[in-house]
C-alpha cells in the first residue's frame, strides 16, 4: 500500500516538471530570436510562434531524412549552417533564397540544376513529399532553417560531432 502512495506524488511531480519545461522553451524564443533575414538586401521578418512550430514539423517530415541537425548526408562538406548557406552561389542565407532553392535547386556553385536528384517543387513528380507544400510551407521551412543556428548554436550543421 505504501508503494502505491510513493509513486503517485513522484508521477505528479514528473508531469509538472514536463509542463514547466515545455513552457520555458517557448519563452526562450523571443522576438529577437525569431527574427531572420528575409532578403539579401538585409530586410528581416519575425516569425510567429505558430510559424516556428509549423516550420519545425514540416522540416522534420520533408527534409530531416537527409538534413537532420542541419547536415547534408549526401555531402557532409555542405550543411545548412549560416556559413555554408552564405558561401553558396547564389547565397542561400535568407528566406527568399531558400524558397527559390526549394523550388528549383542548383549546385553549390549555381552552375547547374540538381532538381532531378534533390527534392524540390520542380521535381515533385519524383519526390512526392514536395507535392503538397505551398509557398507558405516553404516560407516556414526556410524560417526554421535560419532560426536553428540561434537555437541549436554550433550543433546546427555541426555534423558527426553532435549527431
Amino acid at each position: 500500500m505504501l508503494k502505491k502512495f510513493f509513486w503517485l506524488p513522484l508521477m505528479i511531480g514528473l508531469c509538472v516538471c514536463l509542463l514547466v519545461t515545455d513552457k520555458t522553451i517557448a519563452v526562450e524564443l523571443d522576438e529577437a530570436t525569431r527574427t531572420v533575414p528575409l532578403e539579401a538586401s538585409g530586410t528581416t521578418v519575425t516569425l510567429t510562434l505558430e510559424q516556428v512550430k509549423r516550420g519545425k514539423r514540416l522540416f522534420n517530415s520533408s527534409c530531416a531524412q537527409c538534413h537532420a541537425g542541419g547536415i547534408t548526408k549526401t555531402n557532409p562538406n555542405i550543411g545548412l549552417d549560416p556559413e555554408s548557406l552564405g558561401l553558396a552561389t547564389p547565397s542561400r542565407d535568407n528566406i527568399k533564397a531558400l524558397i527559390d532553392y526549394m523550388k528549383d535547386p542548383t549546385s553549390y556553385d549555381g552552375s547547374e540544376s540538381i532538381a532531378e536528384i534533390h527534392p524540390s517543387i520542380k521535381s515533385a513528380d519524383i519526390f512526392p513529399k514536395m507535392r503538397s507544400l505551398s509557398d507558405d510551407d516553404l516560407f516556414v521551412i526556410a524560417g526554421h532553417i535560419l532560426l536553428q543556428p540561434k537555437v541549436a548554436s554550433e550543433k546546427w550543421g555541426g555534423g558527426k560531432i553532435y549527431y
